[in-house]
């Protein structure tokens, strides 16, 4: 896994206090019910996470949610692309 998207798996996994590794978390599996298992809830905290972290506005009321947080290789390169810090 390139080291980007270890660093999202890892503050993912930290923020949630999920109980799998990095290697665990495949970055095309859903986040969504099967694959990971978040739950919107999960969500709101990650987007919360990263737009502290990475400078960059996560809302919950955008349409691309859904494609953005479809994977962690989708979360990933969102964050890499719109990144202020």
């Amino acid at each position: 896994m390139p080291v980007f998207y270890r660093e999202i798996a890892t503050l993912m996994i930290e923020s949630l206090n999920l109980e799998v590794t990095t290697d665990e978390i495949a970055l095309d599996a859903p986040l969504y019910g099967e694959g990971l298992g978040l739950d919107s809830i999960d969500v709101l905290e990650v987007a919360l996470v990263v737009s502290k972290r990475y400078g960059l506005q996560l809302r919950a009321d955008s349409v691309d949610n859904q494609h953005i947080f479809s994977s962690l290789r989708h979360l990933a390169d969102h964050i890499a692309a719109q990144r202020t810090k």
